[in-house]
């Protein structure tokens, strides 16, 4: 058994919560889940069927309302997205934007990002892959359910093509450190900014709501970039 086929300890990027939909998210869900929606499943997905072309291909791991998707999906027609977020609400929001804005080259999932990994993306099948803002789990005792953990950055070391980009992002400059030497430590990746270093936000990474209030209340914002070796 490799490292990679060991069973992860359940880690989740969000807190699972079971908001109700409003009328137009759960329209959405309706209407363009069978276009836009990918199911859970068994075998590795074929992404040049899904999307009916070859393209670069970036997915995104917790999309929370679905702003940051969408607007990279609208602003980079060149690249494919995949999203996946446990929170139907955020899910029936991002395909609506999605759709008004008839932007086509975005999939979404809508379950958890590690069985989805382990089973429905192929290995090194993916350009990029994006975590924004995951849950902080800010308390000391809760740390350990933090999603950015060695084995869990193996499972996306080996999704990524050699070269490829983990491209994570915090307001917590505790989990930005704590990140940091994950990755550092971490098998297989690069520091694309140098050893111990943050790097500037990269012009596809749009400023959430989220964000921007979290700059107005003095939070800092740490992006790192780490490419697999």
């Amino acid at each position: 058994m490799t490292e990679i086929d060991k069973p992860l300890r359940r880690i989740h990027s969000f807190v699972r919560r079971s908001g109700r939909l409003t009328a137009g998210q759960q329209r959405s869900m309706d209407e363009q889940w069978p276009t836009m929606g990918l199911e859970p499943g068994d075998t590795a997905l074929d992404l040049d069927a899904v999307f009916g072309r070859s393209a670069p291909r970036v997915l995104e791991i917790g999309l929370g309302m679905g702003d940051a998707l969408a607007e990279m999906a609208l602003n980079h027609p060149e690249n494919d997205y995949i999203g996946i977020e446990v929170h139907r609400p955020g899910v029936g929001r991002v395909l609506g934007m999605l759709a008004e804005q008839g932007s086509r080259n975005a999939r979404v999932f809508c379950h958890d990002a590690v069985d989805i990994l382990k089973r429905r993306i192929a290995d090194e099948s993916l350009d990029r892959i994006l975590v924004f803002f995951p849950d902080p789990w800010h308390k000391k005792r809760h740390n350990k359910r933090r999603l950015i953990q060695p084995d869990f950055v193996q499972l996306l070391r080996a999704k990524l093509k050699p070269g490829g980009i983990l491209h994570l992002a915090t307001d917590w400059e505790d989990y930005a450190l704590q990140m940091t030497q994950v990755l550092s430590d971490a098998e297989g990746f690069l520091n694309t900014e140098g050893e111990g270093q943050y790097a500037p936000r990269p012009e596809y990474r749009p400023i959430t709501k989220f964000e921007k209030r979290g700059q107005r209340l003095g939070h800092g914002i740490w992006d790192l970039l780490f490419e697999r070796q």
